[in-house]
């Protein structure tokens, strides 16, 4: 049947019409940008109402409008059954068009609300009622209501409570979030609590009372709207201006030099805002002064002391580390100082050698000893360990000397009795004591004098002076004082057995048994007299290669740089003899009895065994003596 045939055809295609239409419809509800229709392009406008300054569209626009082409998304929970009754957005005709277009003009020169009737909120309305669901006259609508809420916030934060109200008022008739428009009600709410609050504080700021009285001062009343509205800026700048007196007072004490009163002004500030960029930049400003002024009296304490004005280098000193701790160059300029205390402004290990003031020539080089503490004698258990040893005692070397590098040599005492005509213990008494080879021992002899050598042939003038007596010593060490006008003498016991040791606490310099490798002149079994004899107790597996003194500075020096301190020669000091170190003077002093006829010999010799080779060893001989085995170094206080 044709006619069943034909009914039956359109109903289907009317079927498939339908349906299609209703795709059509969910995929743009939904979907928008599958299917996209280009939209009216956005007015850029400027928007104002009445008591609030047009501003460009750009700064008002809320971040959380849509784009006026996007089409209006179902919200969560839309059913298809709702989407379906929702529709799409009427067609655009020409009535709508021109409405927008009145209504875009009005948004651009401000007329929001104003005329009645032909102004922008009233025309995109009038744009829904016609055309539902408009996306451009929603996103109008949306795009004033944005502005509306913030010009709102910039009324509150400027605290004008009334051009707040109507900001709002005119917000909650547009379209808003409820949850945004709460928070800014609320805020207006908080607006009027605190704006009698910051009228009060404003009175007290005029008033000077910034912190006093107590509770009733401008701090105290901006905090408080603070605790209401955090944040709130108008408190924000009383505060700033409260911080400004501080800031400024601690700019005008650090100027004056008062850095502590200055830095505790910037810790009254800190409780104001903390951690404010006028604050900080305050701090810097504050610490500037203070390095400056620091960096000068440290320029001032260099030149006192470049004059030798310790003390006055000193007090300056102390001065800038109490302007600035931390101030660059100051522990230089301390450990400088105390060079120039201690060693005269030598360094540790320096050598030195004065020269004479009155003749050509100068003094032996010396070396400046560092200063320190050491344990002075030795234990009970020591192997070799001797009564005179003993007690044990630390002795602190705290005044700044140095010491001979080497011996007094031949040709140096030569020097000395060439300038001043000297005549020797051993001249005036008759001779010396010195080795006899055919007898293998010490012995006296006649017409010895330090111009011989330990076997009574002709001293060369590098090896270290023998035959002198302590007195010989003495008058040497005198000379040098007064040809270069410095403390030159003997050394104490206690200097000498610290430079000995150079930091070492053990039996002998390098340790407490036999020296693995050639460290000075001892008495070694390898060594050989000129007739092959040798030592019957000596250092086992020991050559040092020499029968008697060696040339100065022969072997490698100790760690203070000093040359034969143990072995070649032993070396008269300074102290009378004691039999032991009860009441010994636990610094670096000399023991000395007034008429003491008794001196101390210290370190070994050539000719020592391995017992008297010992740091802590000691004998003692009257001040007249002389031996082939004996010499001396000269000291000099700094």
């Amino acid at each position: 049947m044709p006619g069943t045939e034909l009914t039956r055809k359109q109903h289907t295609l009317g079927g498939i019409a339908g349906l299609a239409l209703l795709a059509f419809a969910l995929v743009y509800r939904f979907f928008p940008g599958v299917l996209h229709i280009e939209p009216m392009p956005e007015p850029q406008v400027a928007t104002s109402v009445p008591g609030y300054p047009a501003a460009p569209w750009s700064a008002l626009k809320p971040p959380t409008t849509p784009a006026p082409s996007a089409a209006p998304q179902a919200e969560s929970g839309t059913s298809f059954a709702d989407a379906v009754r929702m529709g799409p957005p009427v067609p655009t005709t020409k009535e709508v068009a021109a409405l927008l277009r009145k209504a875009a003009a009005a948004e651009k020169e401000g007329a929001l609300f104003e005329p009645k009737g032909a102004n922008a909120v009233a025309l995109y309305r009038e744009v829904l009622v016609a055309a539902p669901n408009n996306q451009d006259a929603e996103a109008g609508l949306e795009r004033i209501g944005g502005a509306l809420r913030d010009w709102t916030i910039a009324a509150i934060e400027r605290g004008d409570e009334g051009a707040a109200q109507r900001f709002l008022a005119l917000y909650a008739e547009l379209p808003h979030s409820e949850q945004e428009l709460a928070k800014v009600r609320a805020r207006v709410r908080t607006l009027r609590e605190v704006l009698p609050l910051l009228a009060r504080a404003a009175d007290q700021v005029k008033a000077g009372q910034l912190t006093e009285p107590a509770n009733a001062n401008a701090l105290a009343t901006y905090r408080a709207v603070m605790k209401l509205d955090p944040g709130n800026r108008l408190a924000d700048a009383g505060l700033a201006t409260i911080e400004r007196s501080y800031l400024d007072r601690a700019l005008a004490e650090a100027a004056r030099d008062e850095f502590a009163a200055a830095d505790g002004t910037l810790g009254e500030a800190s409780a104001i805002r903390p951690g404010s960029q006028e604050l900080l930049e305050t701090r810097l400003r504050v610490d500037g002064i203070r390095s400056q002024r620091a960096a000068t009296v440290l320029a001032q304490a260099r030149s006192a002391l470049d004059s030798g004005d310790a003390d006055l280098a000193e007090k300056l000193a102390k001065s800038a580390q109490a302007i600035s701790p931390d101030l660059a160059g100051l522990d230089a300029f301390n450990e400088r100082l105390r060079n120039a205390r201690l060693y005269a402004s030598f360094a540790p290990g320096q050598v030195i050698r004065d020269r004479f003031l009155d003749i050509a020539g100068s003094a032996p080089p010396m070396v400046v000893i560092p200063t320190g503490e050491f344990v002075m004698g030795s234990p009970a258990d020591e192997a070799g360990h001797q009564d005179n040893e003993e007690p044990q005692r630390r002795v602190r070397i705290d005044v700044g000397f140095a010491l001979g590098q080497s011996d007094v040599t031949v040709g140096q005492f030569r020097e000395f009795v060439g300038a001043t005509d000297y005549v020797s213990d051993a001249e005036k008494l008759g001779g010396s004591a010195v080795y006899e080879e055919s007898t293998g021992r010490i012995a006296e002899r006649r017409g010895m004098t330090w111009r011989n050598d330990y076997a009574g042939g002709r001293a060369n003038d590098n090896l270290p002076v023998i035959n002198v007596s302590w007195n010989d010593a003495n008058a040497y060490a005198a000379w040098l004082a007064a040809r270069t006008g410095k403390q030159y003498r003997l050394p104490t016991e206690a200097e000498f057995e610290y430079a000995v040791r150079a930091g070492s606490t053990t039996r002998y310099p390098w340790g407490d048994g036999n020296p693995g490798k050639v460290v000075g002149n001892f008495t070694g079994d390898g060594d050989r007299s000129p007739t092959k004899r040798s030592w019957s107790v000596a250092f086992p597996h020991y050559s040092d290669g020499y029968w008697g003194p060696a040339p100065v500075k022969n072997f490698p020096a100790n760690p203070f740089g000093l040359y034969d301190m143990d072995g070649n020669v032993s070396q008269w000091v300074q102290d009378c003899w004691h039999d032991n170190y009860v009441r010994a003077p636990r610094d670096s002093s000399a023991w000395v009895n007034p008429g003491c006829e008794r001196r101390v010999i210290r370190g070994g010799s050539w000719g020592s065994d391995p017992d008297q080779v010992r740091s802590a060893y000691r004998t003692a001989a009257p001040a007249d003596t002389r031996s082939a085995r004996v010499g001396f170094r000269v000291a000099r206080t700094l």
